[in-house]
């Protein structure tokens, strides 16, 4: 039985993205962890990613080629409008193929998913044990009854470790240059590089992600053992000899112990590969020590929700932090060395737009390393989202509009004229910040004060070239 698995990531970037940058470069682990289950349990996969394509005739191409028994989709929100034409695509081409839809839409708008009578079967929730026991079952003739399934939550630790080479060998027919698995998008995470993750779910209670992310991976934050993510990370040294990695993770960092115990196994193991992962600023000024031990492990990087400048929006969003709190905690990233990746939002729901300058001066006062702004984008099972439909406020038209970039109105009552201004302000360092930044950046590079100063020096003029 040929089993063929989906990945519809073209919103935004279009067919023919593959390598061209974050989301168009890196693997799915959601779709490699399927992959592995199944493998493990003797089925044949294989991976059609949209992202490697020219277009829809490819598409259809591929599928006349393969003719596989049973394909499988993944689909976030944005996902939506790809995978049911590629639904409306395998149908006219194979008809009795059995077509699967999973992912994190069809666990948060499961009536909308399953309005479309195209699709045999939905997986809710997590896919690593129920998508196999669909493929057994269908390979026995004895299919489920009830269309949807709702995802058993496997041990994450018994899990085999994510069917990377499943996206490796799809990208290599189509001529991607694979000195880095996956692509590398900041200087200090140098290819190869690669990401990994080491746990499901989030304790917090942002109103624009929760409770989406409950109600998909349960209550309680799950992660893998510090041992499994060590061999993980042994097994991708020996395979790929990675220079970087990233955790995907929605915030590694607020179990301190596991953080603690990690550092030591993997200075211990002989690790100094420099990374990323993300964390909170509440969680970093409470934990300056563990912040220390992060970067004397290899820690490069913070990928930190700041949101807003305002305590009063901080508050709305009940993100648990304030303005001062962000601050310190770049402040405390700076004194060890660690780079900032700022995620912050415009236009949010109530927000003024004094409260948006309160954001933009604080930006200008951390001085992060990364800029990543987003207009507020209402998703899916958020209380966030639930709050503008009953307002009124939403004006998200197309699935393609829930992509987090700040590109086009997603509320109403937002002077997005003012907020296109302000994005780009928010991103104009301040002349000392773009000396000291300069500085910074030369010391990494040239690594003598010498040179820095020359360097400098030519900058202002005082020096001939050369």
């Amino acid at each position: 039985m040929r089993t063929t698995l989906v990945y519809p990531g073209i919103a935004g970037y279009g067919f023919d993205c593959l390598g061209k940058g974050m989301e168009a470069g890196w693997v799915s682990h959601g779709l490699a962890h399927i992959s592995a289950a199944a493998k493990a349990q003797g089925f044949e996969i294989d991976l059609i990613d949209l992202r490697a394509l020219k277009g829809w005739d490819d598409f259809r191409a591929e599928i006349r080629r393969r003719r596989p028994d049973v394909i499988g989709f993944t689909m976030m929100s944005v996902d939506y409008d790809p995978v049911m034409q590629s639904v409306d695509i395998v149908k006219e081409e194979l008809p009795q193929s059995i077509v699967v839809v999973g992912g994190p839409h069809p666990t948060l708008a499961l009536d909308e998913v399953a309005q479309n009578p195209k699709i045999d079967y939905i997986v809710t929730h997590e896919g690593e044990v129920t998508f196999p026991k669909l493929l057994r079952a269908i390979q026995e003739g004895n299919r489920p009854s009830d269309r949807i399934l709702v995802g058993e939550m496997p041990d994450l630790d018994a899990l085999p470790f994510p069917d990377r080479e499943l996206f490796l060998n799809e990208w290599r027919k189509y001529g991607y240059t694979l000195d880095s698995p996956e692509v590398p998008f900041v200087e200090e995470l140098p290819p190869p590089f690669l990401t990994i993750i080491a746990g499901r779910g989030c304790k917090y209670n942002c109103n624009f992600c929760q409770p989406a992310e409950r109600r998909i991976f349960g209550r309680k934050v799950r992660r893998r053992s510090v041992p499994n993510i060590i061999a993980e990370l042994k097994e991708l040294r020996d395979r790929y000899h990675f220079a970087s990695f990233m955790f995907h993770d929605d915030c590694l960092t607020e179990d301190r112990e596991w953080v603690i115990e990690f550092c030591r196994a993997y200075k211990a193991e002989g690790f100094t590969q420099p990374f990323f992962c993300q964390s909170r600023a509440d969680i970093i000024v409470k934990h300056p020590d563990m912040v220390r031990l992060m970067a004397d492990a290899g820690l490069r990087g913070y990928f930190i929700g700041f949101e807003s400048g305002s305590d009063r929006v901080l508050k709305f969003l009940r993100k648990g932090t304030t303005r001062a709190i962000n601050l310190e905690a770049a402040r405390i990233c700076r004194k060890n060395g660690i780079a900032i990746w700022a995620n912050y939002m415009l236009g949010i729901p109530t927000e003024t737009d004094e409260e948006v300058m309160e954001t933009i001066s604080m930006l200008k006062e951390m001085d992060p390393d990364y800029y990543s702004p987003a207009f507020y984008t209402p998703h899916p099972g958020s209380d966030l989202f639930d709050y503008c439909v009953e307002n009124d406020l939403s004006l998200i038209t197309s699935h393609e509009q829930y992509r987090r970039s700040p590109t086009e109105a997603k509320i109403k009552g937002k002077d997005y004229d003012f907020l296109r201004w302000a994005l780009q302000e928010s991103q104009r360092r301040k002349p000392w910040n773009q000396f000291k930044r300069q500085v910074r950046r030369y010391w990494k590079r040239y690594a003598s004060p010498k040179k820095i100063v020359r360097k400098l020096l030519r900058m202002a003029h005082l020096l001939p070239a050369g």
